[in-house]
Formats: structure tokens, C-alpha cells, sequence
């Protein structure tokens, strides 16, 4: 992974999606993937692998390319295309997703479980949890980054959030408009 930190905290299909940054994709590699995989544990039912294959690695860009275009459209109130909502439908269908049953000693327990292929398993998650946000009525207070030259999105717990982070971004333009300040006087 590049020495850029991807932005969590947000949704997890908008996590994914912020992986594309103005700099570069930070999902280049398997080994980008699995770091990827592990900031996010206990989003996803699966635990990070020790390896991750280049097929995993097509499998989730491929969902993260739907997810972007979908939730493009989404937001802005508009019909994503058919096309991108057909292939989350898919990657959720690759990878179905059960409630397993299991008797625990005390209590009947169920624990949420996918079908497939390491891949297809993250990216039936990652599809479902992108048919969560698209879903959401919240989908349309999506926003992009106001700063100059970042492309990520973010969805704001406070109506005058204006930056995908106060640290990254918002510190940045604070001290840009600092320098300003104190360059004209």
C-alpha cells in the first residue's frame, strides 16, 4: 500500500470506494487488499487471510468500479445504470450469504456465513453492504472532499462537514488559507 492511509470510518462501500484516491489506487496489489482488509476487521464476517490471490484482488475492484459508478449516480438523485446495480446483484448472488445455526451449550446462535471463494466471499460483502448505502435515503447526503485535488467521499454526521477528514484535509486547508493570510500582509 502506498505511504497514504486509506480514510475508514465511513460506510464500509464508501471505504472501498475511497480507495481511489487523486494519488493513486491503494488497492494495486493482493498485498494492498490485505492490508485494506485488515484496517477494516470487524466489518466483515471473514478473517484476514494470510493470502490473498490476484483473482480475490479482480474481485473486489470490480465490485469497487459498480459501487463508485452506482453510488455516483445515487446521490445526486439520479437512476444508476442497470449494468452496476445487475453486477452487485451478481457478486452477492456469487457468494450467498446464510444465517448458520449452531447449538452454543446454553443458547441456539447464529452466525452470518458466505459461500465461494475467498474473493467472491469479500466481494458479496462488499456488494451487500453497497446495497445497504444505495438503499439508504441517506445515499443522497453523500458529499465529495471540498478540499483542492482530493476526490473523497464521505458521508457527513453534520450537515456543515466540508472534508473527508479534519487531520488530512481540513488541516491542509486551514494552513493554506493561513499562509495566505499572513503572505499578503
Amino acid at each position: 500500500m502506498s505511504d497514504l492511509v486509506p480514510l475508514t470510518g465511513e460506510p464500509l462501500a464508501l471505504d472501498l470506494v475511497n480507495t481511489r484516491t487523486a494519488v493513486g489506487d491503494l488497492l494495486a496489489t493482493p498485498e494492498d487488499l490485505r492490508a485494506w482488509w485488515a484496517l477494516q476487521v470487524g466489518r466483515h464476517p471473514d478473517p484476514v487471510p494470510q493470502e490473498v490471490t490476484a483473482a480475490d484482488l479482480a474481485a473486489v475492484q470490480a465490485v469497487r468500479e459498480h459501487i463508485a459508478r452506482a453510488l455516483d449516480h445515487a446521490r445526486r438523485g439520479v437512476e444508476p445504470l442497470s449494468a452496476d446495480l445487475e453486477a452487485l446483484n451478481q457478486a452477492q448472488r456469487a457468494a450467498p450469504a446464510i444465517n448458520e445455526l449452531a447449538w452454543n451449550g446454553v443458547a441456539v446462535a447464529a452466525t452470518r456465513r458466505r459461500d465461494g471463494s475467498l474473493g467472491r466471499r469479500l466481494a458479496g460483502c462488499l456488494a451487500e453492504a453497497a446495497a445497504e448505502l444505495l438503499a439508504d435515503p441517506a445515499v443522497t447526503r453523500i458529499r465529495e472532499c471540498e478540499a483542492d485535488g482530493c476526490v473523497m467521499l464521505f458521508l457527513p454526521a453534520h450537515p456543515r462537514r466540508r472534508w473527508c477528514s479534519a487531520a488530512r484535509c481540513g488541516n491542509r486547508v486551514r494552513v493554506a488559507r493561513h499562509y495566505q493570510r499572513h503572505k499578503a500582509g
